[in-house]
């Protein structure tokens, strides 16, 4: 799939204006249990719109350093099932094995993989613009009324199992985005003291 861009090239964009909606919406962002998204999930014209959306994202170069992997029900179950006998065949704690259940709860779920230009920008600037990518996901996902849980976990990291997803050489999880809706509300969780994270200087 090759979303049509929102705007024509080199059209001028609009200028950013006030938004109460959005300035609410950015301060009650709140990723979802992973294992409590169910159905609906986003149909497949709003999920083009989904991804056209998170592509939006900052990138050194115009390189585009990062794809998607949409897995549906039936690919989240093989994966799933593979990734449940590696663990037992690794002797992973049962702890590992049950975090295997965020992969086959949420309706649908896209897989962003980090995929850096050789030689090209810095590659920590191109990482960063997969992670980039991962967040406008789960912003768009809530401006269509979808929950959304930005997940890594250990088969995002181990070999054998990153084997299974079709990365190839330099590529990496960026993270498994899953999209669905929340019965309950989220519950607010805490959140960083900003007297200790911000530094003014003259």
């Amino acid at each position: 799939m090759t979303p049509s861009p929102l705007f024509p090239l080199n059209a001028p964009l609009p200028a950013p204006v006030p938004s109460q909606e959005l300035r609410d919406r950015l301060a009650s962002r709140r990723s979802a249990p992973a294992q409590a998204l169910t159905s609906p999930g986003p149909t497949e014209a709003e999920l083009d719109q989904i991804l056209t959306l998170g592509a939006r994202t900052p990138d050194h170069g115009k390189l585009f350093p990062w794809r998607f992997v949409v897995l549906g029900p039936q690919s989240r179950g093989e994966i799933a099932e593979k990734l449940s006998g590696l663990a037992q065949t690794q002797g992973r704690p049962a702890k590992e094995q049950a975090v295997l259940a965020k992969l086959t709860a949420a309706p649908v779920t896209v897989l962003v993989i980090s995929a850096p230009v050789p030689d090209a920008k810095p590659l920590w600037e191109q990482q960063m613009s997969a992670g980039a990518v991962c967040m406008n996901l789960e912003h768009a996902a809530g401006a269509f009324g979808y929950a959304s849980s930005w997940i890594t976990d250990w088969y995002s990291y181990d070999a054998q199992a990153t084997a299974l997803f079709g990365l190839t050489d330099g590529e990496a999880v960026a993270g498994f985005i899953h999209i669905g809706t929340l019965n309950e509300p989220a519950l607010e969780r805490p959140r960083p003291d900003m007297a200790a994270k911000v530094t003014r200087l003259p």
